[in-house]
């Protein structure tokens, strides 16, 4: 195997990758990225075994051929190479020199062939989604992560739901840790088909990934196919196995009807719940939301640190609740809507705390009562 290919084609991928390949598996060639040199092209290849990446870039081959190479060192090598064109050769016994004139490593490989086969994707109904609009329903669902070693698959999983029957049609991510609950929902254009099929769990560690690749402008191809979460980018692939278990009926918690609608500024509100969780710990998660006429109190104590009390007026005349929130759950919710203004919406001292935009609705979340 021997070929040329510029820097600026693979150094950004294989950035990228090193989230995959530095992920243990049962397998010591996962850390490597098998690389596949023929006719004009080059194939790179990354997987933990969950996750998987493929993607085709332009070289000049010599020799056709393949290696798996360390993906940590062929990045660093990339990284800080000094020119553009690099050349790799593989010279004897997966012996492979990668250079130029003046700069020179000589690299062991490991065996292609041992490499994990990725799985072959026939037949895959794809429907377009605009890559920024994906990248924002992963990002605002990964950011309710799972809990240490909790094992349930809707904590560490997030549900992908598509009503292609429904009008409007629209795609839904759904993401909890048990404490909160996030939504965020695309209505589709109408010159927009998307294919009917069954809610599918896909784990958070593997959309963390995809995130990654993807941009702020033009759409990617998504598929479901057997087992697989599919999504295609112009020459790059990334699949990832999907989860089995039961995401829990949140219908009734998110899209509830009554409640008391308060609406507050976001950013004073925001600035507010930093300065008030200051005191909650790992220990000491919870603080004390007050509504009562006109006025919200927020106040948080900490046995070992001490108190924390601050007011806010609000626009509220129902009766006076109190009910005890993880302040950071807020904070996150809030750190993910843009309009200026938010809402909560309050039932009772039991019941979720609903929050969402003013005006936008696409983004919502149920954050749950703590019991102290």
């Amino acid at each position: 195997m021997k070929f040329t290919i510029n820097k600026i084609d693979i150094v950004d991928v294989l950035s990228k990758v090193q989230g995959i390949t530095g992920r243990r598996s049962n397998l010591a060639i996962t850390e490597c990225i098998r690389i596949k040199a023929s006719d004009t092209h080059v194939q790179l290849t990354a997987t933990d075994l969950e996750t998987c990446f493929e993607g085709t870039f332009p070289a000049i081959v010599e020799t056709p051929g393949a290696i798996a190479l360390s993906a940590r060192k062929l990045y660093e090598i990339v990284r800080e190479f000094p020119s553009t064109d690099i050349l790799i050769d593989e010279v004897e016994n997966r012996w492979i020199n990668i250079g130029n004139q003046k700069v020179h490593y000589h690299l062991m490989g490991m065996n292609a062939d041992d490499y994990p086969e990725t799985p072959l994707f026939e037949s895959v109904e794809f429907f377009e989604i605009p890559a920024a609009i994906l990248k924002t329903m992963i990002d605002k669902s990964i950011v309710i992560s799972g809990i240490g070693e909790d094992k349930k698959p809707h904590i560490n999983g997030a549900l992908f739901e598509r009503h292609a029957l429904q009008t409007p049609a629209c795609i839904r991510m759904v993401s909890t840790d048990g404490g909160r609950l996030s939504t965020f929902e695309w209505i589709t254009p109408a010159d927009t088909k998307i294919p009917d099929g069954p809610n599918v769990l896909i784990p958070k560690k593997g959309l963390h990934e995809v995130s990654k690749f993807l941009d702020s402008s033009g759409n990617v191809q998504v598929g479901i196919y057997a087992n697989y979460f599919i999504i295609k980018h112009a020459s790059e692939t990334l699949a990832m196995r999907m989860m089995e278990g039961q995401f829990p009926k949140y219908n009734e918690v998110i899209f509830r009807e009554g409640g008391h609608d308060i609406q507050i500024e976001r950013d004073p509100l925001n600035n507010m719940l930093k300065r008030m969780s200051i005191l909650c710990t790992d220990s000491y998660r919870a603080a004390f939301f007050t509504f009562d006429d006109g006025l919200l109190t927020i106040n948080a104590t900490n046995p070992d640190i001490g108190e924390s009390k601050e007011d806010m007026v609000i626009d509220y005349s129902g009766e006076k609740m109190v009910a005890a929130f993880n302040p950071r759950f807020f904070i996150d919710a809030l750190n993910g809507l843009n309009d200026e203004k938010v809402v909560l919406n309050i039932l009772t001292k039991e019941k979720p705390c609903i929050v969402s935009g003013s005006a936008d609705k696409s983004y919502l979340n149920a954050i749950m009562p703590m019991k102290v």
